[in-house]
């Protein structure tokens, strides 16, 4: 027969109340269940762990296991609690691997929203270039990913929206004097800063104009300061730039089509961790919401 944790239950409220009437009352049992319990295991251990039938004394063995069944029994306590949060979506770990436009504009109400709930979840986020979140996702590095991703076997993607691309430079350009009716070929003679979201585009009056580019940069962030600097023009999705930008400017491109396409990506959702799906739901309802409002 096996030790079972209600065993050290029933041992610790009798050791430490000194009585088995009171330890029934404690524990909502009649004292004879209480008696049984004890009997079965100081005959699994072998040796006596009370002095008398009273109950009131422990004997050295009695003290040693009383302090190991304490410790037992509040570890276990313990793994049922985090077991129980976790399924409740109360506790755990959720890995995100997003590109930086994303966490800059659409993350903090989600977060907000999530963390109002779940306010014991950690959330670990990672911004980097659409390559860098899928190679995250794919090593089990990310459970959810957002940004501009091929379909993958074992992972479910949807679109979460589109931007158009366009010219961003800073405030007061010249090229913003033609806002209204701006073409890929008013970017001749401009310093044209390259970046890696520039592969998306499939634009033959772009394409010559970017392989003559000196410079590509692929963090976001050193982009847009280099451009603020002066340093050149670069072309970018709309969203990136932050609504709250006061130094840079978004323009349109006349006529062009050419967008960029953000996916969230995960693995099927059956396979997927309660506090991950919990989010998960946050996400597609602060999703649904900004699409009821446009």
């Amino acid at each position: 027969m096996a030790i079972k944790i209600d065993m050290l239950r029933v041992f610790r409220a009798v050791a430490e109340t000194g009585s088995l009437a009171h330890a029934a009352e404690q524990l909502g049992r009649t004292s004879s269940a209480l008696s049984m319990s004890l009997k079965s295991l100081e005959e699994h251990i072998g040796v006596a762990l009370f002095e008398t039938q009273r109950k009131s004394h422990l004997t050295p063995m009695g003290r040693h296991v009383l302090l190991e069944a304490q410790s037992e029994i509040a570890h276990f306590d313990e793994t049922i609690s985090r077991i129980e949060k976790l399924a409740k979506a109360k506790s755990g770990l959720i890995r995100l691997a997003v590109i930086p436009s994303f966490a800059q504009v659409f993350l903090p109400p989600v977060l907000h929203r999530f963390q109002r709930t779940h306010p014991d979840v950690l959330v670990e986020l990672r911004d980097m270039d659409s390559s860098a979140v899928l190679n995250a996702l794919s090593h089990d590095q990310a459970d959810i990913a957002v940004a501009t991703l091929p379909e993958r076997p074992g992972f479910e993607r949807k679109q979460l929206f589109s931007d158009a691309f366009g010219i961003v430079c800073p405030r007061g350009h010249r090229l913003q004097s033609d806002r209204n009716d701006l073409t890929w070929a008013d970017l001749t003679g401009e310093t044209l800063i390259a970046n890696g979201l520039c592969a998306q585009i499939d634009d033959s009056e772009l394409a010559p104009l970017l392989s003559q580019s000196r410079m590509m940069v692929h963090s976001t962030a050193s982009l847009l300061a280099l451009v603020r600097a002066g340093q050149g023009v670069t072309i970018l999705p709309e969203l990136v730039l932050s609504p709250n930008e006061q130094d840079l400017a978004f323009l349109p491109i006349t006529g062009s089509n050419v967008t960029r396409q953000v996916h969230i990506m995960h693995r099927p959702e059956a396979a997927l961790m309660p506090p991950v799906l919990a989010f998960l739901r946050c996400l597609q309802a602060e999703h649904l919401q900004t699409i009821q409002k446009n």
